[in-house]
This record gives structure tokens, sequence and C-alpha cells, in this order.
């Protein structure tokens, strides 16, 4: 069994068609993370197209997978990664990019069609959204229309296709899931939008991982759209009561009123739970309709086993055990944040110059360089920043405002960090284990950010600690923001480092006398 799926069993389906060479985009999301291994267990060959190819170096599965850098919106890269390529995951979604994100969805799947026909690739697989059925297209949200339009241009490829179309997707990390567990847990009197009597049918992510492996073997001949569902049928206000049960959380009183949009629903939910209003805005308008499924037909194509496919309480269970045992593989953050920076950093060799201001930090440690990485590697999530925390949180508060992700995405793993993670308001672009942690900004900044920590030894055998913080500015407004915070840098920054030395010594402090044996 590979350990990304949530539950027993496998979604290997082995047999006829294994040892495929697929296509995987989107390996650095949510699905497409787990995908991959599930793909390996099924006797497959897994090549990933990443725009940040280091990204995915961290990864249990990445020495088993081929990764090249592209972008499905490069034709070029599109085409090279397609060669010899027999099934083609697309699993990439412009959501939240800017208002024009439903022209850079279609450019891209034209341009993914295009080059998989002309690769001669067996078969195209895509996970998009359900639609409600009767509603004409005009009135879905862009998020759910632009996903049918991707649909469609695959379908016309020429190549065969399966078109998998699911609701709310319930797995340790997903999006939806977040929404749900943190709606429920922080707010047992809830004021909510009237979408909570919209019927909806989830599925387990568990179930969808087998309905994606299974799709790679299925008749050429079978090119359409299968719709993907659990066996429940639930309102949103009936999933918020059985979570609370599923979890042992008292009885919650919800309070539905008509006047909460979807607009102002998502920044309710951005102010309560760690999804941030412009993911939440997706996910809370393709509520206003009904999302259940018109047909069972994957069946016919990708059997169940017993026990098959998850019901809701089953699949939440599953999700908050991975989530207590801290085993999220992947997280609806491990996706990059639209519109964050790309750029490399100031102090790479093909950087192109300009103004770079940076506060420096360096002091000795009272212990050893592999307990001061510990703290390191720990840090932000429950166990914080080591320093002024209603800075930090006035800070996080202040991105969420101007529409950021704020500071409560937390951690994927309480103590592991890999390239690609999120961190709070940050994302990890480079670890050296025991040595580096290098972090880059993801709130809303006029510039661009990065936070350097260093485990070091100096020249006499000494632990020393150093951290370095970056910012290259863009205009007048960035060089204003750097001046503007810059009086609190000694507070912050220096806390921080004063407190990271603090911690790494009381860590490498040996445990106090215990009883002795007569027990007194």
């Amino acid at each position: 069994m590979s350990q990304t799926a949530e539950g027993p069993g496998s979604t290997s389906g082995g047999g006829a068609g294994a040892g495929l060479r697929c296509l995987v985009t989107g390996a650095t999301g949510y699905v497409g993370g787990r995908l991959v291994p599930e793909l390996l267990d099924a006797g497959h060959r897994v090549r990933c197209l990443a725009r940040s190819p280091d990204r995915l170096r961290d990864h249990p599965w990445a020495g088993k997978a081929e990764v090249v850098r592209g972008d499905v919106t490069d034709a070029d890269s599109v085409a090279r990664a397609m060669e010899g390529v027999d099934v083609a995951y697309y699993l990439v979604h412009a959501l939240g990019s800017g208002d024009d994100f439903e022209a850079t969805d279609r450019r891209a799947a034209r341009t993914f069609a295009e080059r998989a026909a002309a690769a001669g690739v067996r078969r195209i697989v895509y996970l998009g959204g359900l639609t409600p059925a009767g509603v004409p297209e005009g009135e879905l949200s862009p998020h759910l229309r632009s996903r049918a339009e991707v649909g469609r241009i695959l379908l016309a490829s020429g190549v065969p296709t399966t078109v998998l179309r699911a609701a709310v997707v319930i797995g340790s990390g997903s999006a939806s899931f977040e929404m749900l567990r943190y709606l429920t847990e922080r707010l047992p009197v809830m004021v909510t939008p009237s979408w909570v009597h919209t019927r909806i049918q989830p599925v387990a992510v568990r179930d969808v991982l087998r309905a994606l492996v299974g799709s790679a073997t299925m008749p050429r001949e079978v090119s359409r759209t299968f719709d993907v569902g659990g066996p429940d049928i639930l309102t949103y206000r009936e999933m918020m009561e059985r979570y609370a049960r599923v979890a042992e959380l008292p009885r919650r009183l919800i309070l539905p009123v008509p006047m909460l949009s979807p607009g102002l629903s998502s920044h309710w939910v951005g102010l309560v739970t760690p999804v941030p209003a412009a993911i939440a805005r997706p996910l809370t308008e393709s509520l206003r309709h009904e999302v259940v499924c018109g047909e069972n037909d994957i069946v016919r194509y990708v059997p169940p086993p017993p026990g098959y496919p998850l019901g809701f309480d089953d699949a939440l269970r599953l999700a908050l055990q991975r989530v207590r045992e801290a085993r999220v593989t992947t997280r609806w953050s491990s996706a990059s944040v639209p519109g964050a920076p790309s750029d490399p950093l100031p102090t790479d060799p093909d950087w192109a110059g300009g103004s770079l201001y940076t506060d420096d930090r360096a002091l000795g440690v009272d212990a050893p360089p592999d307990a001061l990485w510990r703290v390191v590697e720990g840090i932000g999530g429950d166990h914080g920043w080591y320093s002024f925390p209603l800075a930090w949180a006035v800070r996080g508060w202040l991105d969420r405002l101007v529409g950021g992700v704020g500071l409560r995405r937390g951690r994927r793993d309480a103590a592991r960090l890999r390239v690609g993670d999120s961190l709070d308001f940050w994302r990890v672009e480079e670890i050296v284990p025991g040595r580096l942690l290098r972090l880059r900004a993801e709130m809303r900044l006029p510039g661009l950010a990065w936070l350097e920590m260093y485990a070091e030894t100096d020249d006499a055998g000494r632990t020393r600690y150093r951290q370095r913080a970056l910012f290259h500015p863009h205009g007048l407004a960035g060089h204003a923001y750097w001046w503007s915070v810059s009086p609190f840098h000694a507070v912050v920054f220096g806390g921080m480092a004063r407190n990271i030395a603090r911690a790494a010594a009381r860590a490498a402090e040996p445990p106090g006398p215990g009883p002795d044996a007569t027990g007194s």
C-alpha cells in the first residue's frame, strides 16, 4: 500500500497496461503529489512536468520519477515532456490567478491537447469539477465554468480522454476538508450562508486517486466524462454536523442567513479558517447549486474493491487520523500561491541586480549544531516564530485583509520540512539538512523577501546561529515599506535570533534527576 493514500487498501490497478509511461502535471499540488506514488505502485513509469523541479526533490518518491522543467502554457516544454508518453494527466488550474484566469486555463488546455495529439499520446486524464444538472453554464461560478470548458477542450483533442468530475474532495490537507474542519471546530455557534442547505455528493480523496489510476487503462474507444462521488448525499449543514460527531465535538448551533453572498462568505471563511478568501471564494461559489452525480458509469471501467467508495464519515475519520498522526503528505497549500514571486534569490549568480536591503544577525549558541537545527526546522506553525507573537499575528491579519494567505497555513509536518512546503506565510525555497533553511515570503509585499536561517560551526568549533532577512523593493512603495518597518527589526528579528539560540540551549540540556529507587 502506498502511504500517500487515505485509508486501507491499494489503488494499484496492476494487470494489463501496467508499465505505461505517464506524464503528470500539477505534481506539486494536492492531488498530483498523491497521484505520482500511486501510479508508481501500480507499476507505471512517471514523468512530472513542473515549473520548479526542485520543489519535488524531497518527496519520498522523487528518486523513482523523472522530473522535467516546463509550464503547461509553454508549447515547446509541453512537447518535450510528451515525448514517449502513453497517458497524460492534466491536474492544473489557474484558480485565483487574476481576472483572466479563464483565458489562462483555456490557453493551457489547448496547448496540452494539441501537443498530446501531435505526440501520439494514447489517453488524456483530467480531474475537473462536478457541475450542477440543468443549470445554464452562464450561471455557473467562473471556477466551475472554466473547469467545464477545459474538459471540453481536452475531449475535442482527438486523443481518447477521461474527464473525471468531482464535487467536494475529503482528505487530510484538502482545501474542502480544511474549510469544513475549521468552521466546525472553531465555531460552536455559526451564522452561515444559505448555501449550507445545498445538497452535495462529497468523495474521499482515496476514491479520486483510485479513479485516476484506473483511468490510465481504459479501452481506447472510451472518451467521455464520468461523475465521481461517494455514497452519501448531504447538505453542507449535515456535513458540519457529522464532522462534529466524528470529531467528538459538542453539537453545533447553525443559523443560516440569506444575506451572506459568496463574496462575503468567502471573507468570512478566510477569517475563520486557514483557507484564504482567494481560494475560499471559488469553493463557496461552487456550493450555490446542487452538485450531485448524475451517473456512476466509472464502476464499469474502475470497479471498486470491497468497502469502497468510502462513506463520508469513514473519509472524515481517516483524514482526521492522518492529521493527528502528522502524516499529511500533501496539502491544499502545496501548490504555489498565484502571483507569488519566482525571481531568483538576489545572491544567485544570475540575479539582475538592483536595490537589496538586508538584516544580518549572528550569535553563539550553547548547544550542539543538531539541537540548533531541530529548533530551526521546527519553526512556525504551533511553535511560532520565537519573537513578539503579537507582531507576527498583526502582520498575518494585515496580509489577510489585503487578500494574502495570512499566517495560518501552518505546517504540513510538525517536525520535518521539505522544499516546496508552505510554512505560514512563507514557502520553503531551499533546505540543506542540518545547515540551511531558506524561506520565500508569500505575503502581499511591494517587493520580494527571503528569510535565511543557518546552523553553523565557527573556526573554534563552537555552534553559531546566523540569520539573514533580505528584501528587494519594487518601486518607491517598496523602499518606503522597508524603512517603515526597519525600526522594529531589532525587536522582531533580534528577538527571534536570541530566542532560537535559547530554545536550542534548553533542548540540549540533560534531563533533570528523576526519583531514586525508594521513590522519594
